[in-house]
């Protein structure tokens, strides 16, 4: 019986295989540059890059929400906002009775909605009001409804730490932290393969050169568990929110915490792990029958599943939850029996 490839041997074949499809195939020199995560994995480079993670944070060349909304005003605590877009530059304006502060928008946080990072004075401040596409205009960010200003840069945003500004920065772009510290200049916008791929560009670099490369981990092979504390890196695991008291109804926006609660999440299960039900490189999907499949892949062992339905489960299960303060809602993902009028878990 033929053994089959050794592994040395499986990975110089798989190098041939991409140094051929990127143009280095029958004696010719391998082209690096041209040579990609989509030269082999296509249909993940095309679609991750438009996702809200692909986007991650928008520099002002590509700021495309104020770009529609050239003129966006708000009034609140006593104070008018205006965030102006002219000639491919956004602005941010606080102003009262007395005066303005008016600062250039150099860092759009999100995709869809926009909280801005500001440099004022040498520091980092959170923009106190946000762009919401629900409403198509300003209000108050997520969290800091609770601020009441008492001076012009108290309104414009609030302070963050170093460890909070190297959070946002590396959460939502790629090569923009080094350690702890910011290192903007190198920094790409948005989560790219690299981001959650660790070894990716050394892998591809090592392709383009006809060499034998590891393969980044498959994080398929991540249990529930493991993949929570992966992807609660950004997204907030069950430790974080504890550590941090990020206690009340506010906390709906931490997938892996409010996972972690369910009684269903079983940390070696593979069914219940993050992909089991989104695909990171594909935009989230949210029409509810689409996440059947992974209810009914568990539920679904004998008998009827459910005594109320058989599909769109997470419309009870999985329960959508305004946060206070902010024109916005997400599916809780603390998956339980819910009844009418019961109290937040948190």
């Amino acid at each position: 019986m033929t053994a089959g490839p050794r592994p040395a041997t499986q990975a110089w074949l798989a190098a041939a295989a991409c140094v051929a499809l990127a143009g280095g195939a029958h004696g010719a020199t391998p082209r690096p540059a041209q040579t990609t995560c989509a030269t082999c994995h296509r249909a993940q480079a095309q679609s991750q890059p438009h996702t809200s993670m692909g986007i991650g944070l928008e520099l002002p060349p590509n700021q495309e929400s104020l770009e529609a909304h050239p003129k966006l005003t708000l009034d609140a605590n006593g104070y008018r906002y205006q965030i102006e877009r002219k000639n491919g530059v956004s602005t941010y304006t606080v102003s009262d009775g007395s005066g303005a502060l008016t600062l250039p928008i150099r860092y759009a946080f999100g995709a869809r909605n926009l909280t801005f990072v500001l440099e004022y004075q040498g520091r980092f401040y959170e923009s106190l009001v946000t762009y919401y596409a629900e409403i198509e205009g300003l209000g108050i960010t997520m969290g800091d409804d609770r601020i009441k200003p008492h001076n012009l840069t108290e309104a414009m945003g609030r302070q963050t730490s170093e460890q909070e500004i190297a959070d946002c920065f590396g959460c939502h772009a790629t090569g923009a932290v080094s350690g702890a510290k910011l290192t903007l200049a190198s920094m790409q916008p948005g989560v790219n393969c690299e981001h959650c791929h660790t070894g990716a560009d050394a892998h591809m670099q090592a392709m383009a050169g006809g060499k034998p490369a590891p393969a980044p981990r498959k994080l398929g092979e991540m249990a529930a568990e493991e993949m929570s504390s992966f992807c609660g890196e950004c997204h907030h695991t069950w430790e974080t929110v504890v550590r941090q008291r990020l206690f009340g109804q506010k906390n709906v926006r931490f997938q892996p915490y409010r996972l972690a609660l369910s009684k269903c999440f079983l940390g070696d299960d593979k069914r219940i792990r993050c992909t089991a039900c989104h695909d990171p490189h594909v935009e989230v999907i949210r029409e509810d029958a689409h996440y059947d499949r992974a209810c009914l892949s568990c539920h679904a062992v004998s008998g009827k599943a459910c005594p109320k339905a058989d599909k769109n489960c997470v419309s009870c299960h999985m329960p959508k939850v305004p946060v206070l303060g902010a024109p916005m809602v997400f599916n809780d993902h603390n998956i339980r029996v819910t009844h009418a009028g019961d109290p937040y878990p948190w």
